[in-house]
């Protein structure tokens, strides 16, 4: 047991699985094509959906008593109990194998297979890796490790004393402009009730941010997206991770460089300043 928090008890629903199964439909796909910033078109059976539209399939549904003041789940059932109250998505690693199409019947199994401890700035971590595996009647569309971080509250995360290093310059680069319609659309299309991407109040007041806070997997879709667009297709394996939080309310870059075999890619701030990071290879 460290700091109250016991890692043997933690560990013991490393290996345990949950199965789940949904359809991508056309309206799916049109609504997650608007959010990333796509032509929307007509999609219709058998078209490529967004890369990412997994994340936005057969995802848990509880009832409104079993949430948490945060707006996730209470803790327990699938996942360990972590008694730490901040839980975030804080990167993985995704395989695209056969992109999934309209009109799929997708099917996801995955398991819990770590959970570890470790010291940070604002005290203790406890990471859990996710694995999972997405695939249609076609085969294997996706393998994804997913790493999840819970901390404890204790405030907005300081703000560094020294200076930030200069911005990395892109070869490539887009801008759009974060607003709560945004954040709203994608906590929709993935039925996410995480309260800090929508509600002012409770992220500013309860957890002490200064805006509403971007979410982690609609920035690595969009450096999927911006990635399989540099590329013509799809990378084999893409890797990424939050380096800090990118907040709504300004401009923000979806950016990449040419690296041996793929590319260097990164979301940065109205400052420039990378929030995530990630690699891509074909």
């Amino acid at each position: 047991m460290t700091d109250g928090l016991d890692l043997d008890h933690l560990r013991q629903w490393v290996g345990r699985s949950a199965e789940a199964t949904d359809i991508v439909t056309a309206q799916l796909t049109k609504g997650l094509r608007a959010t990333l910033f796509q032509d929307i078109g007509e999609p219709q059976t058998g078209d490529i959906a967004p890369y990412t539209v997994h994340w936005c399939l057969g995802q848990p549904v509880f009832p409104h008593d079993q949430l948490g003041p945060d707006g996730h789940p209470t803790r327990g059932g699938r996942k360990p109990p972590v008694p730490l109250p901040r839980r975030m998505w804080a990167g993985g690693e995704v395989q695209f194998i056969d992109p999934l199409r309209v009109g799929d019947v997708a099917t996801r199994v995955s398991t819990i297979t770590d959970v570890s401890l470790k010291s940070g700035s604002t005290g203790q971590l406890c990471f859990v890796a996710v694995e999972h595996v997405v695939s249609t009647p076609r085969g294997t569309a996706i393998r994804e490790r997913q790493d999840i971080v819970y901390r404890d509250m204790g405030g907005a995360q300081p703000a560094s004393p020294k200076a930030p290093p200069p911005p990395p310059v892109a070869q490539h680069s887009e801008s759009h402009v974060s607003d709560p319609v945004l954040l709203f659309r994608y906590s929709a299309l993935t039925f996410n009730g995480q309260r800090i991407h929508y509600d002012r109040d409770y992220v500013t007041k309860v957890e002490g941010y200064p805006g509403l806070i971007f979410h982690g997997p609609l920035q690595a879709a969009l450096l999927v997206e911006f990635a399989a667009a540099l590329k013509r297709k799809p990378p084999a394996k893409f890797a990424y991770r939050g380096v800090q939080p990118l907040f709504e309310g300004s401009e923000f870059s979806v950016n990449a460089n040419d690296r041996d075999g793929g590319l260097e890619l990164w979301i940065a701030n109205a400052e420039r300043q990378p929030t995530m990071k990630g690699t891509a290879v074909w």
